[in-house]
């Protein structure tokens, strides 16, 4: 890894303007530097100091780190808090009155809910679920659309004591089985149907489906939220949400647990096939959420309007809709639809409709609507903006201008996000009101956060020559283990090439003359697919699932909107299809992956042959497949290959 040295350059900077500087919760660089200072010089009392300003505490912490069993790292273990209290009790006596969440609905109807009238809400779902015996410790399965409702059974969970595992409504009914089983949940939530670009998508149907494809006796109710009023098959153990929450006290007490209590698992795609059960604790995460909205929002809670466009499926949809916002008091969108729907310039028209301050999205969804429109920001008054975010990927240098200038009218900072499911916030970001940015670059390290690139044992890499991305000290907000699986927590995060206690991130980056960093991808076979991880191993198990399939391998391209294509080799039981029977064939198997674990991980590209490139001792040479998919002429050395006339037959794609 060492030795490849970046391509990437880039030489156009931007200083923050002095007006945004001035207002900054973070102003200039000197700040940022000193608070990197006070972290290093004294790393435990600097994230206490952090805990403290941010989080509200039933019983303060007198721990900060217990590293005696890394990698299980403990922080401010001995402290009590509730996570719901933090994110709506704290705000009730000077802000009850204040809108929460604004809800932009799929036909552009829109529903404002105070802090107050939140509250009720959360409290009345919080006693419904205690009066089914959903107790501390138990799990919860949400698989919900984007709505009031999935914050609510969020922030109902976390009220009282119960573990939630949100699934994203677009995965399959096989990957909601998986995740429910895997967790043991007690109780699944859902609703009738989601509504996406004008059309209604059955999810209570996929929950049934789910719990017929194995042993599901832990789960003892379902609770279905009406959202469209569409047909649904009804159980023993169904329930309506309207019913369970009818008679329910608009007061619920909250559960008060150690700062080490499992805030949620949320699942995300591993290079092994079985999804990671990622679990994230509740003093540590909910400290990073605040603090993140903090410092990389420069959140101003009695002027800002948020908007984070992710689904609450994804992390982001986690700490950027759930739980961020709402710890500090601020006032957010959430948004129902698709950024087509009903027309190319929906994103534009709802910033303008609600007068967001801090917009939040994906460089694919920036991509695309370049493509859709680029002159389409121009017809909405965008003057309301004064902070852009990217999150899920890297985003390439010109799309990062066009937002900035564009979108952002040349006055908006960009800060570029880089972070995962697995830390929980932000790792590495400009720091608005401090931190010069660089088109496509996600800048520096928050404070305290000791990021590096190092080689494939922890030595050093000179600078523009790319390495792995580590972080060298444990941060509270990272994750705590893999549910139900600490041996591959281990191995996956803190392998023992590195000294066992040094977290790798498993992207590749570099890092420039200014100490900045550029992430270069995933050094493993996880695909970036519109900003959602996926496994290679998933989809090729998924494949060979089907009878007709003997062996497949995937890998990824680039694409100009998605980032990555999925691209599958597929060596069929039968002869090698060619012509209109390899459409077909391609297209049953397209749809066979979008049924198995759901539309986003559907192959753009199908190529079959009679064999695939491996070595004579049976290995698969994935990097000559990610060559063909790339359209690359093969320059290395195939003598090792097995079978080198197959090379040839795999460069016939079948779209």
């Amino acid at each position: 890894m060492a030795a490849i040295k970046s391509i990437l350059t880039e030489t156009r900077v931007f200083p923050p303007a002095e007006a945004f500087v001035k207002q900054a919760n973070v102003s200039g660089m000197a700040a940022y530097e000193a608070l990197c200072r006070q972290a290093e010089t004294d790393y435990e009392g600097f994230w206490a100091d952090r805990a403290r300003q941010h989080i509200t505490w039933k019983t303060p912490f007198t721990h900060v780190l217990d590293d005696s069993n890394a990698p299980f790292y403990k922080w401010f273990d001995d402290g009590e808090l509730n996570v719901s209290w933090n994110c709506l009790d704290r705000h009730l006596a000077a802000r009850g009155d204040r809108v929460a969440l604004i809800f932009e609905a799929d036909d552009g109807s829109v529903t404002k809910v105070t802090y107050t009238e939140l509250h009720a809400r959360v409290c009345q779902f919080a006693n419904g679920l205690k009066s089914i015996g959903v107790e501390k410790g138990d799990r919860v399965i949400i698989y919900m659309p984007m709505s009031i409702e999935a914050v609510v059974a969020m922030q109902a969970c976390a009220r009282i004591g119960a573990i939630h595992s949100v699934v994203f409504g677009g995965f399959s009914a096989k990957s909601l089985f998986e995740r429910i089983t895997d967790a043991q949940a007690k109780v699944v939530v859902t609703a009738d149907e989601s509504l996406r670009g004008g059309k209604a998508v059955p999810l209570k149907r996929a929950v049934d489906e789910s719990l017929t494809m194995g042993d599901t006796s832990s789960v003892e109710r379902v609770i279905v939220y009406r959202r469209s009023g569409g047909a649904v098959n009804w159980g023993a153990r169904d329930l309506w949400w309207h019913e369970l929450t009818q008679t329910q006290a608009e007061t619920c007490e909250p559960v008060w647990v150690s700062a080490e209590h499992p805030l949620f698992i949320l699942y995300t795609s591993g290079s092994t096939g079985k999804p990671k059960g990622v679990q994230h604790s509740s003093g540590g995460f909910l400290l990073g959420a605040a603090l993140s909205m903090h410092w990389v929002f420069d959140a101003k809670p009695d002027s800002d309007v948020f908007w984070c466009t992710a689904d609450v499926g994804w992390v982001t949809g986690h700490t950027y809709v759930a739980y961020g916002p709402l710890a500090l008091g601020m006032t957010e969108v959430i948004f129902e639809g698709i950024p087509t729907f009903p027309h190319a310039g929906r994103f534009w028209e709802v910033i303008a409709k609600h007068g967001v301050t801090t917009f939040y999205t994906a460089p694919t969804a920036i991509r695309s609507l370049i493509k859709l429109g680029a002159d389409l920001p121009a017809q909405h008054d965008l003057s309301s903006l004064r902070l852009l975010g990217s999150v899920g990927e890297p985003i390439n240098p010109e799309a990062w201008m066009w937002y900035q200038q564009t979108v952002g009218g040349g006055r908006c900072p960009v800060v570029d996000t880089w972070w995962q499911t697995e830390t929980g916030a932000h790792m590495i970001a400009p720091l608005p009101g401090a931190v010069p940015t660089k088109p496509g670059s996600c800048t520096l390290p928050l404070p305290g956060i000791m990021a590096d690139v190092t080689d494939e044992h922890g030595g050093p890499v000179a600078k523009g020559h790319g390495g792995y991305l580590v972080i060298k000290r444990p941060f509270p907000f990272q994750l705590r283990t893999l549910w139900g699986d600490p041996e591959r927590f281990k191995k996956t995060y803190f392998p023992q090439e590195l000294g066992g206690a040094t977290y790798l991130a498993g992207d590749s980056a570099h890092r420039d003359e200014d100490g900045y960093f550029w992430i270069m991808g995933r050094v493993d076979d996880v695909l970036n697919v519109s900003g959602h991880r996926l496994g290679t191993m998933e989809i090729e198990s998924a494949l060979v699932s089907n009878l007709r399939v003997a062996e497949a391998a995937v890998v990824g391209r680039p694409h100009d909107i998605k980032g990555e294509a999925v691209v599958a080799y597929v060596v069929l039981k039968g002869t090698r299809p060619v012509g209109a029977e390899a459409k077909q064939v391609a297209a049953e198997l397209r749809e066979w992956v979008a049924r198995e674990i759901g539309p986003i991980a559907r192959p753009d590209e199908i190529r079959f042959g009679d064999n695939l490139p491996k070595t004579r001792s049976g290995k698969i040479m994935r990097r000559l497949l990610r060559a063909i998919a790339k359209g690359e002429e093969i320059a290395q050395d195939v003598s090792t290959l097995e079978n080198p006339a197959i090379l040839d037959q795999l460069k016939e794609a079948v779209k």
